[in-house]
């Protein structure tokens, strides 16, 4: 909340900027307000950079640091600092810190960024279908409205204005006094451009935002759950283990002892011997 205060403070000072009479009245306070709010924000950067001190490169793994690193450092970079209006728009910059700091207004930014690929893919299918209806409209009224219609130009303008049916029951009566052809043109227009590319463009966005709430809740467990808790082996008992090693050489002693060595194989006629000495004696 301190650090959303900051930004709101720099972005009030900024629009006060604007009006003249205020800034011949207090612009000494205003300069004054922006070293301060400079210095909020150097102080919440040092406190998160002193927070990964144990990992520093954890700090630079978030794409946050670096885009609030950059809006601090960049003013003192030689060339960025004599261009009024590039530093104009690194102040305007700060308030986009505002993202960071709620989770919703972080989704919106995340889903929009999530939306860009999409968006190009979607961009060429638009400039595919106004182009097309351009060179229609073209043919169509060319002549008849060369101001509107001249050259596919001033007829692909004409007709992206058109996308938010703004007067289009004035055009649409114009055009059936020019050719019968307009009402399916136009009709056909507000059907293909309006209507399909529009839903297209909301159902893109829509996908987009979703995704990113997902992740953002899975990011947000993530952190609930905390990092794992490392699990160290217990301690080792030398003294258990150098009484089992005695028990083990006692053992095989022991084995040792009580293997019998097998008798030596004996002949018939050393046999016969043993047998008839006792008799004879």
């Amino acid at each position: 909340m301190a650090g959303f205060a900051v930004i709101a403070v720099n972005a009030t000072c900024l629009g006060l900027e604007t009006y003249s009479s205020v800034a011949a009245v207090a612009g000494p306070y205003l300069k004054l307000i922006e070293h301060l709010c400079i210095a909020g924000f150097v102080g919440e950067l040092l406190i998160r950079f002193g927070a990964c001190l144990n990992r520093p490169s954890s700090f630079f793994r978030d794409g946050w640091n670096i885009f609030d690193l950059a809006i601090i450092v960049a003013p003192l970079i030689p060339g960025i600092r004599e261009n009024v209006t590039l530093l104009r728009l690194l102040r305007l910059a700060r308030i986009v810190r505002a993202f960071r700091l709620f989770p919703s207004l972080r989704v919106i930014l995340v889903g929009i960024r999530k939306s860009l690929p999409g968006l190009g893919s979607f961009l060429l299918i638009t400039v595919l279908v106004i182009y097309g209806y351009a060179m229609l409209g073209w043919m169509l009224f060319g002549k008849a409205e060369p101001d509107k219609y001249g050259t596919v130009g001033q007829a692909m303008l004409s007709l992206f204005l058109l996308l938010s049916l703004d007067g289009i029951t004035d055009i649409l009566e114009n055009g059936r006094d020019v050719t019968p052809w307009a009402v399916p043109y136009y009709v056909s227009y507000m059907v293909a451009a309006c209507f399909l590319l529009t839903n297209l463009l909301v159902g893109l966005v829509l996908t987009a935002l979703q995704e990113a709430h997902e992740a953002e809740q899975a990011a947000s467990r993530g952190k609930q759950a905390g990092p794992p808790i490392p699990m160290e082996p217990p301690p080792v008992d030398t003294t258990a283990h150098h009484q089992i090693a005695k028990l083990r050489e006692a053992l095989d002693a022991l084995e040792s002892q009580l293997t019998v060595t097998p008798p030596t194989p004996r002949t018939p006629e050393q046999t016969l011997q043993e047998v008839v000495r006792p008799t004879a004696s």
